[in-house]
């Protein structure tokens, strides 16, 4: 059990960023999606990401129920990816579509295996040693992947206050190019009954990233709050800083915390270490034409989604509002799949983009 918390000196550097930015209105324009035009109900738990696979079909991924699931909302179906039971899936925890194919690793059985759109296995690749097992979360045009190596915990957590880095290599390379690293995750340290340890403050933010067919790589900073990118060859720019506002984290919010886990866990989780503020942003994907789509924090009282869509240069085009309590977990040419907890299963929608806000 977790004891007390030592708060480090003042705020971090996140926290007098994000102040900086004040109440900051958009300087884009404000698009609301329209209802929903098609639907269905999937019975596989909360769903974590996703990938469109071309017209009204798309994979979603259900790490917490070891699933991934073909959904098909022009007949509103939903199927197990390569069938119930299927053997090249046991625990499956990324997925991305590259061209013509679908990836989905597996950390249990260290491989990510290749789909067809159409959902028939075609190969697998196993995870590589040199990388310490670590599966892709992305690929290029050129066939190279790229990985994310989390830095090694270590002795009482220690490691947690690395930072982690960016990764590229080409199937069967014993070492990959190491293309950027990312913001050390907030932690703290807890004291109690065994001792010392460095754990991640519940709501903090973290860097997100992805790639563009061309070998660029995109971070969107938590701290700074703007994209960075790292083009074709080698050179970094810096996008716009991001208007937003500042969400402190409130009691109410804990509680919504505390009610994931069992009667039995909450007095163990009420004493993990919080943070002071919500991050600018909690999550990023990138659409078909190549724009990148941040998740905006949520404040309990929220009656949808926020999302700021930013160009390839950084630049702030558009922010899209999203009804209801579900998020976006993949972006089609002309529409985006949403998922929304219910009673009754996760919900899957299709939300049409208009024209003028669709991917180009």
């Amino acid at each position: 059990m977790f004891g007390h918390t030592h708060p480090g000196r003042g705020l971090s550097a996140a926290v007098l960023a994000l102040l900086a930015c004040g109440e900051a209105k958009p300087e884009a324009p404000v698009v609301p999606l329209a209802p929903a035009s098609d639907s269905v109900v999937a019975g596989i738990g909360e769903i974590g990401e996703g990938a469109w696979l071309g017209g009204n079909r798309w994979a979603v991924l259900a790490p917490a129920h070891d699933a991934v699931a073909i959904a098909d909302l022009s007949s509103h179906q939903v199927r197990p990816l390569g069938g119930r039971g299927a053997a090249e899936i046991r625990n499956p925890s990324t997925i991305f579509r590259a061209g013509d194919t679908l990836y989905v690793g597996d950390w249990s059985l260290r491989r990510t295996t290749l789909w067809s759109l159409d959902g028939h296995a075609v190969r697998a690749i196993p995870a590589p040693d040199a990388l310490r097992g670590a599966l892709p979360r992305a690929r290029d045009a050129a066939g190279r992947f790229y990985y994310e190596l989390t830095p090694r915990p270590g002795p009482e957590g220690l490691g947690n206050r690395d930072s982690a880095a960016i990764v590229r290599a080409v199937p069967g390379a014993e070492k990959g190019d190491t293309l950027a690293r990312l913001a050390p995750v907030d932690v703290a340290e807890v004291v109690g009954d065994a001792g010392r340890r460095f754990e991640r403050r519940v709501f903090s933010g973290s860097d997100r990233w992805g790639t563009w067919a061309d070998g660029s790589v995109w971070v969107a900073r938590v701290n700074d709050n703007r994209l960075e990118w790292r083009d074709s060859t080698g050179a970094w720019h810096r996008g716009d800083a991001l208007p937003d506002r500042v969400l402190e984290v409130t009691r109410y919010d804990r509680e919504l915390f505390l009610r994931r886990f069992p009667p039995e866990l909450r007095r163990t989780a009420g004493e993990l270490p919080f943070a002071a503020i919500k991050p600018p942003f909690e999550a990023a994907l990138a659409d078909p034409g190549g724009e990148i789509w941040l998740e905006k924090s949520r404040a309990p009282t929220d009656s949808g989604s926020r999302y700021q869509v930013l160009d390839r240069q950084g630049r702030l085009r558009r922010e899209i509002r999203v009804p209801g309590r579900g998020r976006i977990v993949a972006a089609g040419d002309d529409a985006v799949l949403v998922a929304a907890p219910a009673t009754d299963g996760v919900h899957l929608l299709r939300f049409a983009v208009p024209p003028e806000a669709a991917a180009r």
